[in-house]
């Protein structure tokens, strides 16, 4: 797919969110404490701006537009997830201290660099909602879940798209050995950090860090 095919894709998404219902949060759900926090976290992570990746997307005028549409599918996660606490009596939360870490490493990088950082939380989000549409045992949280989880296969491929043919075959080995080894990191971090919740949802920490670097293997061959 070109930039222009991609475009088109984002833009036909758009128009078909505006054509659809919300999920019906007037039912209400019930979450575990465990899980809640953990859904607080993500929606942290996804409740960013966009504007430095924005900025930095600047120059192709049809990339641009499509990485716009990007970052609001992903504000559309963040409101999603909010209003999912909000219909289970929680609220959310102004930070946390994985999500700062994360927005300042992407912000001191250059475009290439920065969709490294951003398609490792896109991988390890396709673990995460997976999980949470499949062990929730709750109709709102996985309808909610699964809209995103939706989103989220599509965008692994277009960040694939834009750094393929990046990397020099002489450092792609190294390259990506490095990539790999942070990615390695920041799930064992994710792990850890959600693992009271991944077990309420039936998922274990070794499975869920052994998934993720399954997807990013799959990620990586869109690359080659």
């Amino acid at each position: 797919m070109t930039h222009a095919h991609w475009l088109q894709d984002f833009e036909a998404e758009a128009e078909r969110r505006r054509g659809r219902e919300d999920p019906p949060w007037e039912q209400g759900t019930t979450l575990h404490p465990d899980i809640a926090k953990s859904i607080q976290r993500f929606q942290v992570g996804e409740a960013g701006d966009g504007a430095n990746l924005i900025a930095k997307a600047a120059g192709d005028d049809t990339y641009l537009a499509a990485v716009k549409l990007f970052v609001a599918e992903e504000q559309n996660h963040a409101r999603l997830l909010a209003e999912l606490l909000r219909a289970a009596g929680v609220g959310t939360i102004a930070g946390h201290w994985s999500d700062t870490v994360f927005v300042k490493l992407r912000r001191a990088l250059g475009l290439r660099l920065e969709l490294m950082v951003l398609l490792i939380a896109e991988v390890v989000a396709l673990r995460y909602y997976r999980a949470l549409r499949d062990g929730a045992g709750d109709p709102l949280v996985a309808e909610v879940a699964a809209r995103i989880l939706a989103d989220e296969e599509r965008h692994v491929p277009f960040h694939c798209h834009r750094l393929r043919g990046g990397f020099p075959a002489g450092v792609r080995a190294v390259v990506f050995g490095a990539w790999r080894v942070l990615l390695i990191g920041v799930t064992i971090t994710v792990a850890v950090d959600h693992g009271p919740a991944l077990r309420r949802l039936g998922v274990g920490r070794r499975e869920f860090v052994a998934d993720v670097l399954t997807a990013f293997d799959v990620a990586l061959a869109r690359l080659q």
